[in-house]
């Protein structure tokens, strides 16, 4: 039963992992690793071309929703499970900005997390959708960035370190928000068509995984700019041992792929941002039980959406 247990939880996981990343230690980061521009340009686009920078003004706040659905399929040679998460509204507010040496500091709280509830669904269940949402409230902390983007520092708040929250969930929204709501910019000048990309090396249980962000300028009027976005993520065969349930997963497979759209606006600190996609993973669960293969195919979407106008 352990080993259903965790197979389960990395089934709801993996649905997220597109959107997740495991952020270095910073005591662990090497010069290089500081020095190392995580930006690359792959075309400069049309001219004109001209410097993307945000210029946040300090006491700049920012308020937004981001809401979030997963659907995950798993089988096996014996059985198939659906799972579904109807639906995750985050009220979030970033802000207010200070001015640093460096760039900007600023807060980030997750004001208030509401579970979207169908209608005509069990009172008991709609109450647990509730409470699995609630745990999010208030979570948050620190953030400072230059003006290109580029996490300097980040720092989580004693609600966001609770270990009844459950961590993968947290690191999935800290990088959909980087990836989608503070996208990092180039450090050459770029017009429009321009294309760069953003590589991370992400953590999940154990199993190394690359992604790749990348984006192409759309369009651009003074400070807003539309971006399309892709996201890939590959992991090559390995293998994680739980030693404390006694089980060991091999990961055959791990492809996800996600396409969006971002507005952002170089002034503020969240944008406007959808994406959507997909992931299979393919997996060979060892437990006392014996031997399993299983397969699970994610469908998600996500949306971003800067209500700080509509105030």
């Amino acid at each position: 039963m352990k080993k259903q247990a965790l197979v389960r939880g990395l089934i709801l996981l993996s649905a997220l992992l597109v959107l997740t990343s495991c952020k270095k230690d910073e005591s662990s980061a090497t010069a290089a690793d500081a020095n190392a521009d995580p930006v690359l340009l792959l075309e400069a686009g049309a001219e004109p071309q001209a410097p993307l920078r945000y210029k946040i003004a300090d006491g700049t706040t920012t308020k937004s929703n981001m809401d979030f659905t997963i659907a995950t399929l798993a089988t096996t040679a014996e059985s198939a499970a659906l799972s579904v998460v109807p639906g995750v509204r985050l009220h979030i507010v970033s802000g207010p900005a200070m001015a640093t040496d460096n760039g900007v500091k600023f807060e980030v709280n997750i004001a208030k997390a509401e579970a979207a509830v169908p209608q005509g669904i069990d009172p008991k269940l709609a109450e647990e959708l509730r409470q699995s949402a609630a745990i999010l409230d208030d979570v948050g902390g620190t953030v400072e960035m230059n003006d290109r983007g580029i996490s300097l520092s980040t720092q989580l708040n004693d609600k966001a370190k609770s270990p009844d929250l459950p961590l993968r969930l947290l690191m999935m929204i800290v990088n959909a928000r980087t990836t989608l709501s503070r996208v990092v910019l180039p450090a050459e000048p770029v017009g429009l068509g321009a294309r760069w990309e953003a590589r991370k090396e992400l953590t999940l249980y154990g199993f190394k995984v690359l992604q790749v962000d990348s984006y192409t300028l759309v369009e651009r009027v003074g400070d807003e700019i539309k971006l399309n976005v892709t996201v890939t993520q590959n992991a090559l065969p390995q293998s994680i041992d739980f030693p404390e349930d006694g089980v060991s997963i091999a990961v055959e497979q791990m492809v996800a792929n996600a396409r969006g759209e971002i507005i952002l606006n170089l002034n503020a600190l969240e944008s406007d941002a959808a994406a959507a996609g997909e992931a299979t993973d393919k997996l060979t669960v060892t437990g006392p039980e014996g031997t399993e293969k299983v397969e699970v195919n994610e469908a998600f979407e996500i949306r971003m959406t800067n209500t700080t106008a509509f105030e």
